[in-house]
């Protein structure tokens, strides 16, 4: 048995001691250590420990901390860096709400200063995802409430709402649910949503169209909601909740009419229900649309126009009546129409089917996107470019007896035996379509203007390409040539295509607004003038912002001499010729018939273009009926009510008024 190597000389210095005292080695205590069996004791003990602690997991601990702490540090950074500013969004979102405040969208006026259009309350309904209950059963209980307040199935109001990722950015974004609701289910919705987190009610504006013709509705077109496709093409600039003008001068004008939204900073609550504002920035209103149309004078010329229609029989028409001075646009009328209040107010599947399926096509506007062969209203062009090329002059005459025969093929004149002898202006008055023929294409020793020169001038009077109206989609049309014959059809140009586009037949095709263009051109003397609708912009006031500027945006391709003759032929053609219906009017007048054949089995389409009064026009007016079969008979009659009622009629109601003592 060891012995014990701890000895002291005295008492053992690890018994009891006094409370208090410190446990020290006195100088004066010597401690004796035996060497032997205690010794090797001691020194064993001391090389186990040396040995069992390997110094070599310091190394590994600190590669492990090392790599540890550097995922710490790189997850920070990402969450700090990449995700910062999602995050604190997500962060603010729980507190702070940005809310876009609408803008008043600016009135359109006739040129008279009747509104044509107003804004009414919309209330529209809408989800904030990351408000609504985290427990299922909970948002199923406000979702199924919901569905019961609009009549509508679950599926429509939680439309959308799947794909959401919780706390997602998408989640504090609005998501529509329905609008246009009724005042009273709208207050219920109202009362209720106060105690359902995540629903909101919120009123917008709806436009509600007065037409006192339902023509306008082509003119003015129409808003509805934004889709995903404007949305994205649109770039931050609206909300998924806005309106947009989808169609005529809603669309065209949207940046004008719409104006500048708000922001408006608030406080919300555990509910997402607004507390309080904290900033807003400024609204600034649309601007307002004063036109040159004349509602009045549309209403009109939809009367005659729908008489005349009823009359023959016929369904479709196009009728525009412009001021030749400046190109601005009096009324302009596409029939059948629509109602664009039914667009506004928000159209169900089955109506827009309804529209879609009409075979007469109500929803499109005939005046600005139509395409017809021009029949012979494109004769002025065509007789004032051989003037101006000097293939023939104004008294040179070509004979008519009945049509030109060109190997096996025969191109017919309109009259039975022919006009006898013509010369331009009797080509005019009369549409002789074998001086045409002649002028166009040549025959035998007499050289015409031929298929290049022809179509340089058509080019030139606007045809193939855009007048620049302001309304959307308009038509190009179409002037042929070798080449576009040669790759669309794999076949040559022959003359008797040239004959063709010479009397407004064969490939060449215009719209009823290019007829009416190159007919303001001939009635002012000379001046291109782009077609227009606004006149001016105005603030909320009705103060004027900007008046449309009417500059000429084109020099004249033929010669004054050249205007002239085509003038007194149009003139002829009312006195004597084939518009002599026009020759009681209260006023002289111009005009150029026209009948344009494109089926062997449907009617031909009945054109009249005109102006009046001769020596100082006021209007341009442009008449096309669809299967009309003569522009002499229908489209003429169709000009001959509205020229009377406008330069006879108006006036005496127009003057009455202002003698009336108020």
């Amino acid at each position: 048995m060891a012995k014990n190597i701890f000895k002291k000389d005295s008492s053992n210095v690890f018994g009891p001691r006094p409370l208090g005292e410190r446990l020290h080695q006195p100088a004066d205590r010597k401690y004796m250590i035996e060497i032997g069996e205690g010794a090797k004791f001691l020194q064993a003990t001391n090389e186990r420990l040396g040995r069992n602690f390997n110094f070599k997991i310091s190394l590994y601990l600190k590669i492990f901390l090392t790599i540890f702490l550097g995922i710490l540090i790189g997850r920070a950074a990402w969450l700090q860096l990449a995700k910062g500013v999602e995050y604190r969004q997500l962060a603010d979102g729980n507190r702070l709400r940005v809310k876009r405040v609408e803008a008043r969208r600016g009135i359109i006026y006739d040129r008279n200063n009747i509104p044509l259009v107003r804004n009414v309350a919309n209330f529209m309904l809408y989800l904030i995802p990351a408000d609504l209950p985290v427990t299922p059963e909970d948002r199923q209980a406000i979702l199924s409430r919901l569905a019961d307040l609009l009549d509508s199935d679950l599926s429509e109001v939680t439309k959308g709402l799947d794909v959401i990722q919780p706390r997602s950015y998408e989640a504090f974004q609005p998501l529509f649910v329905a609008d246009n609701l009724p005042y009273d289910k709208a207050m219920l919705i109202y009362l209720e949503s106060a105690k359902m987190p995540g629903v909101f009610l919120d009123s917008k504006n709806r436009r509600e169209y007065s037409l006192n013709a339902i023509s306008l509705s082509h003119i003015l077109g129409y808003t509805g909601k934004i889709n995903a496709e404007e949305f994205k093409k649109l770039d931050g600039r609206y909300s998924v909740l806005d309106y947009i003008g989808k169609n005529g001068l809603e669309s065209f004008w949207e940046s004008d009419l719409r104006g500048t939204v708000g922001l408006r900073q608030v406080e919300v609550d555990a509910l997402g229900k607004e507390k309080r504002v904290i900033s807003q920035s400024k609204v600034v209103d649309g601007f307002n649309l004063q036109l040159s149309v004349d509602a009045t004078a549309q209403a009109k010329l939809e009367e005659f126009l729908k008489e005349e229609l009823f009359k023959g029989g016929f369904k479709k028409a196009s009728a525009i009546v412009s001021n030749p001075n400046n190109g601005e646009i009096i009324s302009l009328i596409s029939w059948p129409a629509y109602d664009n209040n039914v667009f506004a107010r928000g159209i169900s599947s089955a109506e827009y089917k309804a529209l879609l399926d009409d075979p007469d096509q109500p929803f499109f506007n005939r005046s600005v996107t139509g395409e017809y062969p021009s029949g012979s209203t494109i004769k002025i062009v065509g007789v004032s470019a051989a003037l101006n090329e000097g293939v023939i002059d104004e008294n040179q005459t070509v004979l008519s007896n009945g049509g030109l025969r060109v190997g096996e093929w025969f191109f017919p004149d309109w009259k039975a035996g022919g006009h006898g002898l013509t010369n331009a202006r009797k080509a005019i008055a009369d549409s002789v379509n074998t001086y045409m023929y002649y002028i166009g294409g040549g025959f035998q020793d007499f050289q015409g203007l031929g298929v290049e020169r022809l179509t340089k001038y058509y080019k030139l009077f606007g045809l193939g390409q855009e007048t620049g109206i302001d309304l959307p989609n308009e038509a190009n049309g179409l002037v042929p040539s070798n080449e576009w014959k040669l790759a669309t059809k794999n076949e040559r140009w022959y003359v008797g295509d040239t004959y063709h586009i010479a009397i407004g037949q064969g490939d060449l095709i215009v719209t009823p607004l290019q007829v009416n263009y190159y007919t303001m051109f001939f009635a002012n003397g000379g001046s291109f003038y782009h077609p227009h609708l606004v006149h001016a912009l105005s603030d909320e006031n009705n103060n004027v912002i900007k008046v449309v500027e009417s500059p000429v945006v084109a020099p004249s391709p033929v010669s004054e001499n050249a205007i002239k003759v085509v003038r007194e032929g149009m003139r002829q053609a009312v006195t004597s010729g084939s518009a002599k219906r026009l020759s009681t009017l209260p006023v002289t007048a111009g005009g150029k018939t026209g009948t344009a054949q494109f089926s062997t089995v449907k009617k031909p389409h009945a054109w009249f273009t005109g102006f009046a009064p001769y020596d100082n026009p006021e209007v341009a007016i442009t008449i096309l009926i669809e299967e009309g079969i003569e522009g002499s008979s229908s489209a003429t009659a169709v000009a001959d009510k509205f020229l009377r009622w406008y330069f006879g009629d108006r006036l005496s109601v127009t003057s009455t008024a202002t003698s009336t003592p108020q």
